[in-house]
């Protein structure tokens, strides 16, 4: 299953096939039941990031009774982002000029020699008269069908190329999380190395306390403290279970890229559990090793955060 991003842009136009010829008046062909209709709408379809689905139309006047069908369509195909569908009717240069036909001629010319019979003082159609009369009497074409067609050929091109920028997120994401592990494997042996040499320093500090008050403290006495203090230390900077949360964590993101699919609001958690690991880790650090991991961990987390806030 593939991860999409929320961000997109896609366009379609679905057209009413050409009515003017191939067809005669009696035909059986959906939408060719009539000569000379014709017609076609354009489709976009843009997406940014969002929360949740939140949509909006900007459509023409005699579509706009489309709006619930088109919601429909949208909220089947897609669970988050912020969408604005676009629908226009796109008409040719010479879509104004009607084309006349003979039969329509013939009843002007015989209306016009009824009336110059009665009124022989009327003056002649003009060629304008004439083509905004063809106009009048034209079919009009029903796009509604045309529209709902060009909507979901766009939501499909948008499909695609949300499952293409997805995929590009996903290489990103990964490449990523590449980049935490090696961090927190870089961190482990990093601890126990640094309890160590605190041990030492204690220990050390000890036997200079002990020879400057004489012998009034016992070396076994010195050496006991010594040992619990560090052992108290210990604890106070161990980072084992941050470090163990912390992977569990990044293979859990990897489970859900690899598996595909509503991913982003899962993510979106994970990063910020990733960042609370992170800041303990750098909290707790007993060594600048540790600070400065703790420090590259949150720029990779940082820049994670960013890409995840697109995917749907």
């Amino acid at each position: 299953m593939s991860v999409y991003s929320m961000t997109g842009f896609a366009s379609a136009v679905a057209s009413l096939p050409d009515q003017s010829g191939e067809h005669g008046e009696d035909s059986d062909t959906p939408g060719a039941s009539r000569k000379g209709v014709s017609g076609s709408v354009g489709a976009e379809l843009r997406s940014v990031n969002s929360r949740f689905l939140d949509l909006s139309f900007k459509l023409a006047d005699e579509f706009r009774a489309l709006e619930p069908a088109l919601r429909d369509l949208v909220t089947a195909s897609f669970k988050r982002g912020k969408m604005e569908l676009r629908l226009q009717p796109q008409r040719a240069a010479d879509a104004g000029w009607p084309q006349p036909q003979p039969d329509q001629l013939h009843t002007l010319a015989r209306l016009e020699g009824t009336v110059q019979n009665w009124l022989p003082k009327a003056a002649p159609l003009s060629v304008n008269e004439v083509l905004n009369w063809c106009r009048a009497a034209a079919p009009a074409a029903r796009l509604e069908e045309v529209a709902m067609e060009a909507a979901r050929q766009c939501i499909e091109a948008m499909k695609e190329a949300r499952e293409r920028e997805g995929a590009r997120l996903v290489a990103v994401l990964q490449d990523k999380l590449k980049g935490l592990k090696a961090l927190a494997s870089q961190a482990e042996p990093l601890v126990p190395q640094a309890v160590q040499r605190q041990q030492e320093r204690f220990v050390q500090k000890y036997q200079d306390a002990l020879q400057a008050v004489g012998g009034a403290v016992t070396p076994e006495a010195a050496q006991e403290r010594a040992l619990s203090e560090a052992a108290a230390y210990a604890l106070r900077i161990d980072v084992d279970e941050e470090l163990q949360r912390l992977k569990a964590h990044l293979d859990e993101i990897g489970r859900l890229l690899k598996k595909g699919g509503e991913v982003g609001k899962r993510l979106d958690f994970l990063i910020q559990e990733l960042h609370r690991e992170a800041n303990t880790l750098g909290s707790k650090a007993a060594a600048l090793e540790l600070t400065q991991i703790s420090v590259e961990m949150k720029v990779l987390i940082e820049q994670m955060r960013e890409q995840v806030q697109n995917l749907e």
